[in-house]
């Protein structure tokens, strides 16, 4: 890309000499270009987005920056679908771009699992950029205060999608895991114990069985699992307590990769991570 300058040397404030030049414009650019500045707009919103809610965290608390992302994240898309509409010539009904609501069940599905790789993708790259940056110690303690985050988020995101209650039990969380993004990319299966307590099986996870087969070693998961599963289950019910049956690098049967116990804790104390599986780590 070629940036007008003119030939001229002017002379700059303060006596210093400067280059006199036409800065080139977004309008200048040829289609190639012109297309790239609109895909890193796009990431700039992204990014900036992002910068807001964890500068409201790093402000107000988690809950706070929660709450105010919930009010900030519906109002705002609503006004970008309806902008972009405008420009892309999609009709947009109650927020949601007609196209979308008039796809296949197949088609949708199939953007969501798309969605999911994406954000995946997303999770995958930054790992890997600080791993080379730091070393996979530091990588492994951003991803894991990544999910302190991130998995709470996801359920409150879910609890309003589902119109979960407060408190909705081991039913609500069962139900919440089925939306999760993993559950567009991964193999899960869930069942009913004897005493009413619900345990998580990952049968097939993507990036295990990425790993397996380059020939490479379990990536050892837990340390990020024992963030991600109780922050998610405690924030759909803060009764709900979570152990962990097995995690790599823990031994696992080849039928799932993970598992986890949930269950409602039998007193009024809020859920948490079993103190035996705490012992364990």
């Amino acid at each position: 890309m070629n940036v007008k300058r003119a030939d001229e040397i002017v002379e700059g404030k303060l006596g210093q000499t400067a280059t006199s030049f036409e800065p080139t414009r977004v309008e200048d650019l040829d289609g190639e270009h012109m297309a790239r500045w609109v895909m890193d707009a796009a990431r700039r919103a992204i990014v900036h987005y992002g910068m807001w809610y964890s500068e409201v965290q790093h402000q107000f608390g988690l809950e706070a920056a929660q709450r105010m992302e919930a009010a900030a994240g519906d109002r705002g898309i609503r006004i970008m679908m309806e902008r972009l509409g405008k420009v892309l010539g999609f009709e947009v009904q109650n927020g949601i771009p007609r196209k979308l609501l008039d796809m296949e069940p197949s088609e949708i599905l199939n953007l969501a699992k798309a969605i999911s790789v994406n954000w995946l993708v997303g999770d995958g790259v930054w790992f890997q950029a600080v791993e080379q940056d730091e070393g996979m110690i530091h990588a492994k303690r951003c991803n894991d205060s990544c999910w302190g985050k991130f998995s709470p988020y996801e359920a409150i995101r879910i609890k309003e999608l589902l119109g979960l209650g407060e408190r909705p039990g081991l039913e609500g969380l069962a139900a919440a895991l089925q939306m999760r993004l993993y559950s567009r990319i991964n193999k899960q299966s869930m069942y009913w114990e004897s005493d009413g307590s619900l345990r998580f099986e990952m049968n097939e996870c993507r990036v295990q069985v990425a790993r397996k087969r380059k020939g490479l070693d379990d990536y050892p998961c837990k340390s990020a699992g024992l963030v991600e599963y109780p922050f998610f289950a405690r924030t759909i019910d803060p009764r709900i307590e979570t152990e962990c049956i097995g995690c790599p690098p823990d031994p696992h049967p080849d039928t799932w990769w993970c598992s986890w116990h949930f269950r409602i804790r039998p007193d009024n104390s809020e859920g948490q991570t079993s103190a035996g599986d705490a012992g364990s780590q």
